[in-house]
């Protein structure tokens, strides 16, 4: 398949194919050395690491995945398209390629399918590095009792597959004091190019309501993983992850070290690059 929306200049990297749930996945695998891999959240994909990637592929072999649904992997009308899919999926592709002892880094929906692995197998993980996510239930938070109200209602499978209203309108929202540019808007709404391959971040959106359950079993469980060396990176002017998420994920992992980016809303990766390459390439080089 052809992209011919996907500016290569930006994305300068050989495309890769996994086939699983008789889908092809798609995957960059840059660089040698130490492995880190890359899991993207909604409705991201791998291009919103690809600035980290250019720097830290120098020193490091750099894999970061595209979810079925997202990218340039295969958007299927009918699939599941469940956060715990994903998880599985992603444990898949790890076994096929024979991965272990790598650093994980995980953003936004990437936070629990990239940790549900690791508290599954923490043996074969190395590191831990979060941006702006969560892995526990928000049932109580006042913003997300206010967010449940949009994400119920009826009109939101249209706006998401009619209006593409994730990439179009919540993503260039969530940005702190750097804004994204129109051109590279365009990198995130044209994988969904019409309303049929749209289903993979609309099911994102109902896993805000239905999953929480499951994100607090993430959160009880993650004892397996608590102790591993975490960095936390986090944009502090993140309009929906908040810093109260960054104060309890360090309440929860004992051996942390925290970046704090003052003038980043939601993605530290897309808009403080530099920032962040250093600082993985400090923590992973230990």
């Amino acid at each position: 398949m052809t992209h011919d929306w996907l500016d290569r200049s930006e994305y300068p990297f050989t495309s890769n194919f996994f086939a699983v749930n008789g889908h092809q996945l798609h995957y960059i695998d840059e660089g040698i050395g130490e492995v880190i891999l890359f899991v993207h959240g909604t409705p991201s994909w791998s291009f919103d690491y690809r600035n980290i990637i250019k720097t830290l592929s120098k020193s490091f072999r750099c894999i970061a995945v595209d979810h079925i649904g997202f990218g340039l992997s295969d958007k299927p009308e009918h699939y599941d398209y469940s956060t715990i899919n994903h998880s599985r999926t992603l444990a898949k592709f790890i076994a096929e390629k024979q991965l272990s002892n790598f650093t994980l880094v995980v953003h936004d929906f990437g936070g629990p399918i990239g940790l549900n692995f690791a508290i599954q197998h923490p043996e074969m993980v190395k590191s831990l590095v979060m941006l702006n996510s969560w892995l526990w239930s928000s049932k109580t938070d006042p913003d997300y009792i206010k967010f449940s109200r949009i994400l119920r209602s009826p009109l939101l499978p249209f706006l998401y597959r009619y209006l593409n209203f994730s990439p179009k309108f919540i993503l260039p929202r969530s940005f702190g004091d750097y804004k994204l540019s129109t051109k590279t808007l365009l990198q995130y709404t044209k994988p969904f190019a019409n309303k049929k391959e749209r289903n993979g971040a609309l099911a994102f959106a109902k896993s805000l309501l239905n999953d929480q359950d499951w994100f607090e079993e993430l959160w009880n469980q993650r004892n397996s993983i608590s102790s591993k060396p975490v960095l936390f990176i986090w944009g502090l002017k993140d309009p929906v992850i908040k810093p109260h998420y960054l104060h309890k994920f360090k309440s929860g992992f004992e051996n942390a070290q925290v970046i704090e980016l003052k003038t980043c809303g939601h993605f530290p990766q897309e808009e403080e690059p530099q920032k962040v390459s250093e600082a993985i390439k400090d923590f992973v080089n230990g």
